[in-house]
């Protein structure tokens, strides 16, 4: 009998230690993740929502980051708070500040020094849309001397589309909604972005037209800042549930996206 109460006893113990140890791991990642009391989600904004942009309204913000943002606030157990950027340069360079506690942005080997990414979940093809009233077929007929293209200031899109084309000029522009109006006034010849991107911004331009070739793929994924390896850890799980459980396939139907880009391994 007293061997059986000595395993009762010692079984109990060990759960206690257990359950004192798993809440002093969620508190700790608390005060990692979300150091103000919210989880501060970094995200870019413009004219048109994606697996990375998201769009601003009256009734508050869209896009998959927003979606991934809120459900990842309610499983750590805080409130979300949205820090809207106009690129993904910005959020990357806020990173060492403070600023924001989790992102969803494009990889590239360069934002691999200033932040820690975990899973890809997008993986999109990255081209160019032409403005209304420009005959151009391909990216060859692009790339010539005296052809005005567009990118967002320091972006993978950005340096992907100045190591490719090697006639055309291609310039920088802060924001997205700066690029977008000068492709609807006409005054470039072409902007270089996600296919996603594109064929929603050829919907609401007329006459503009996206190639068909391709020059880069662009894949997006979770980061958070440097030398948070709770935070890593936790992101990382969060992504790889949340391509198990069907919530990012929810996220893209949320926002009327093809889940033709969508990484769910």
């Amino acid at each position: 009998m007293a061997f059986w109460r000595w395993l009762r006893d010692a079984a109990l113990a060990a759960a206690v230690v257990t359950f004192a140890g798993n809440a002093a791991g969620a508190a700790g990642l608390k005060e990692e993740i979300a150091p103000t009391g919210k989880l501060r989600v970094a995200i870019a904004v413009g004219p048109a929502g994606g697996a990375f942009w998201c769009v601003k309204s009256d009734s508050g913000y869209s896009g998959v980051p927003v979606e991934l943002g809120k459900a990842m606030a309610a499983q750590v157990g805080v409130p979300v708070e949205f820090v809207e950027h106009p690129n993904s340069n910005a959020i990357t360079d806020e990173a060492a500040r403070g600023v924001w506690d989790v992102a969803f942005m494009p990889k590239d080997a360069e934002r691999e020094t200033k932040v820690s990414f975990g899973p890809v979940y997008d993986s999109v093809e990255t081209t160019f849309i032409i403005r209304a009233g420009l005959d151009v077929a391909n990216i060859a007929a692009l790339d010539q001397a005296g052809t005005e293209v567009a990118a967002i200031n320091d972006t993978t899109v950005l340096r992907g589309a100045k190591a490719f084309l090697k006639k055309a000029t291609v310039t920088g522009f802060k924001s997205y909604e700066e690029v977008y109006a000068l492709l609807s006034a006409g005054e470039i010849d072409a902007l270089a972005l996600a296919r996603d991107q594109l064929n929603l911004i050829a919907k609401q331009i007329s006459g503009t037209k996206v190639l068909a070739e391709t020059f880069k793929k662009t894949d997006t994924a979770v980061a958070v800042p440097l030398k948070h390896p709770q935070s890593l850890a936790f992101v990382t799980k969060f992504m790889t549930d949340s391509k198990a459980n069907g919530l990012l396939k929810k996220a893209y139907g949320a926002n009327n996206l093809s889940e033709s880009t969508l990484l769910t391994q």
